[in-house]
């Protein structure tokens, strides 16, 4: 429900401001996220082995650490020998750290027409300004659809099992 009503609003807000006006901005209580930027040479040395060693020709770009819910991330951005970019959400355990999502954005018309059909029935004519495919251990797939203006958090996300299953989310995923 409450990704349902931020789409709503960024619609409407879209078509507000489309008439020349300027709305109010709506804020909702989020998760407390700490961010750290990190050179990519001052990154802890078993996030980077395991970065790199998860796509062959991975290159560093850019690193942030978040602290958020009592967890502790490396968001660990990079490209691919063939130029495109990912990121590897790295959390940090008492093991060790672990890969928990693979993320690149996509276009909206390359997102798979299940799921794209699925944020139509929850959402009718609402289109996302941004999408970002995240890939889960397990395999399942976490489309994060970003309203128009509003960057920070999905306005809805929409879930992917193996199987073919497609769910909205009514929460927010864990990572």
């Amino acid at each position: 429900m409450k990704y349902r009503n931020a789409l709503i609003l960024a619609v409407l807000f879209g078509v507000v401001a489309a008439c020349g006006e300027t709305p109010e901005p709506v804020v909702e209580a989020a998760a407390e996220v700490e961010i750290t930027e990190v050179a990519p040479a001052d990154m802890p040395a078993d996030v980077r082995a395991l970065a790199e060693g998860a796509a062959e020709g991975f290159v560093v770009t850019e690193v942030l650490k978040k602290v958020r819910d009592g967890r502790t991330y490396y968001d660990v951005e990079g490209e691919l020998p063939d130029g495109s970019e990912i990121e590897f959400d790295i959390l940090m355990t008492d093991t060790g750290p672990e890969i928990v999502e693979i993320q690149r954005d996509l276009d909206w018309a390359d997102v798979p027409e299940a799921v794209r059909e699925a944020a139509e029935a929850a959402e009718p004519g609402a289109v996302p300004a941004r999408v970002i495919e995240s890939t889960q251990t397990d395999g399942v797939i976490i489309y994060e659809l970003f309203a128009p203006g509003a960057p920070a958090d999905p306005a809805m996300e929409v879930s992917l099992s193996p199987e073919g299953e497609v769910n909205v989310l009514a929460e927010r995923w864990p990572h």
